[in-house]
Formats: structure tokens, sequence, C-alpha cells
């Protein structure tokens, strides 16, 4: 693909707090300026201090969109351009918008570092950059919406629960379930008793909750792939609001899998993408706990963070959306 611009890609992320001193800036921003009681405050503190003060989200971003920016251009020299934009956090989702702006850009993709759809997430990122681009100008955009079940992602997460599996003993290998999670979502009960995210208003939706589906259907298609038969969805890392969120919440399964005398529990986080607080707190501390006190052995896959075969499956994306978007010009 050739151009006399190179295209741009805006990489969007969640956000993080930069340090410790951050920590309230951060979620008072995550609340929509309501700052975190002093209680939660400390909560968070000390779950940052129990890994080390780590907050690794942004430089793993950051190698994700420079090994995005790499594979687009491998067969196309500078055919692509790739900016960075956070959520929550700097450098802001309108900073990339400007970066590119300025860049004299004048076409561009947004993705997610995020695999599956849902109207509470994505269509946020994209609300933020056409805020932007209607404020001061940018490029024309458009925004991948999804790629929960591209192949490659398929097989790289089959390769990660493999190489889980394999850190077991054999009797818990034999006998250990699979958990496949993402982040959980406030959900609201529909009149024929099905549930959606709150927001859930996207028409893809009437026959159901596209973002459960899609965590079912990573699930199902990387237990396919390697031959699972004891496998589990759960939801992670739910807020703390009155309304019900998607579950089982992962610690409660942990705890009846445990009770029900299995062996070993392997958790799969396909709804992240990257290190940070979710993964290496609410994973690799609190749901280890639960598990090995009830005599479970624990495992947990490796994120993607910025492997070279994810950032090329994220090329892949973009190429196959830009196809997707020329073929549908008349």
């Amino acid at each position: 693909m050739t151009s006399e611009r190179p295209i741009g890609v805006l990489v969007m992320a969640y956000g993080t707090a930069a340090g410790v001193d951050d920590i309230e800036r951060y979620y008072t921003d995550i609340r929509g300026g309501r700052s975190p009681s002093s209680e939660h405050l400390a909560e968070l503190r000390s779950r940052y201090a129990a890994i080390g003060d780590r907050f690794p989200l942004l430089e793993i971003t950051r190698a994700q969109a420079a090994g995005l920016e790499a594979a687009l251009n491998r067969d196309d020299a500078d055919g692509f351009r790739c900016y960075l934009g956070m959520k929550h956090s700097p450098p802001w989702i309108a900073e990339g918008v400007a970066r590119m702006r300025d860049d004299g850009i004048e076409r561009a993709v947004g993705i997610v570092m995020a695999p599956h759809w849902s109207a509470m997430s994505i269509p946020t990122y994209a609300d933020r950059v056409e805020a932007a681009i209607a404020a001061d100008g940018g490029p024309a955009f458009s925004f991948v919406r999804s790629y929960h079940d591209h192949p490659a992602l398929i097989e790289l997460l089959a390769e990660r629960v493999r190489a889980a599996l394999d850190t077991l003993s054999g009797d818990a290998r034999e006998g250990a379930t699979v958990v496949f999670s993402a982040h959980s979502l406030p959900v609201r009960a529909e009149a024929d008793g099905s549930n959606r995210c709150v927001r859930c208003h996207d028409a893809g939706c009437a026959a159901g909750c596209r973002y459960d589906a899609g965590l079912r259907e990573t699930a199902d298609l990387v237990a396919r792939k390697i031959g699972l038969d004891r496998y589990a969805t759960a939801w992670q890392s739910a807020g703390r609001t009155a309304d019900r969120w998607w579950g089982p919440p992962i610690d409660e399964l942990i705890r009846d899998l445990g009770e029900g005398g299995a062996p070993a529990v392997v958790v799969c986080s396909v709804g992240f993408v990257a290190d940070h607080l979710e993964i290496l707190y609410d994973l690799d501390i609190e749901a280890r706990t639960i598990a090995e006190e009830r005599g479970m052995a624990f495992a947990r896959t490796e994120m993607p963070n910025a492997d070279p075969a994810f950032t090329a499956m994220l090329a892949d994306v973009v190429r196959r959306h830009l196809a997707e978007r020329e073929a549908s010009v008349p």
C-alpha cells in the first residue's frame, strides 16, 4: 500500500498512573472527576506497593506502537506512521490527534489495545478522537472495532496457554481448568431475561451482548485450537458501583473450582494485552492466593505486550481494515 503521505495509526489504550504521586489524579479521571475516598486510595496504593510500585502500561503501549509501525512498514517503507493516545493519562488521545495534524497526516486509523468490542469501551475512544478533530481539525479517521477472533491472536493465545500448562506437574496439568477472563462491565437485564452492558445500544447487540459473546468466542477458539476439555470464562476487576457487573467474578470461580477438587487453574486474561495492575496484582497476587489457599496449583499466561507476533497480528488487522474500507467505496 503506497500513498504520497503516510497513513497515520493512532494506537490507543486506557491509561495509567505515572507513579505513586499520580495515583489519585489517575483514578479521579477514571471516575469522571470524583476523587476516590481516602480508604479506596489507601487500598490502591497498597496494591501498587505489592507489585513493587510498577506502572508499566505506558512503556508497553509505546513499544506496541513502535512494533506495529515496524510491522506495517516492513513491506511498505514509510507508508505508515504510528502515534500514541491514552484515554485517562498523558499522552492524551487529543495530543495524538494533534501530532498527526501537525505532521500533515490526512488519513488515519484508530485501534484500541483491547481485542473485544463493547459499547461501553471501544466507542468512547472514537468519541475522544472525534471531539479533538471537531475542536481543532485533523485527519479523516476510521476505527478498528475488534480483533478478538483474529487467527494469529488465537494462535498466540493458544501458545501461551500451552506454555502455562507446561509449568504444572503432570497430575495438575492433566486436571487443570483454563479460565479465560476479561474486564467486567456493569450490566442490565433485558425483558427477555438476557443481560447487556448498561450502555449497549449498538444494533449488532440485538441478539445478545457482543462483549460477553466475544469473550466466549475467543475462549472457544483457543480451546478448540489446543483441544481443551476443561475451560470456562470469568470476569475480573469489577468497579465499585451499585450496578450489577458481568459475572462470575474470577475469584468466585477459582473458589468454586477449589471446592470442587480441581488440582490446578490456569488464567488466560484475553481481554487485556499488557501487564498492568489488573494482571500483576489481581491475578498474580490475589487470584494466585485464592487458588493456593485451596490447594490448587496456579499459572497465568504471559501477556502479549510487544511480542513481534502480536504486533504483526495488529498490522494485519490494520491492513485488513483499510482494505475493507477501500472495497466499500463505490
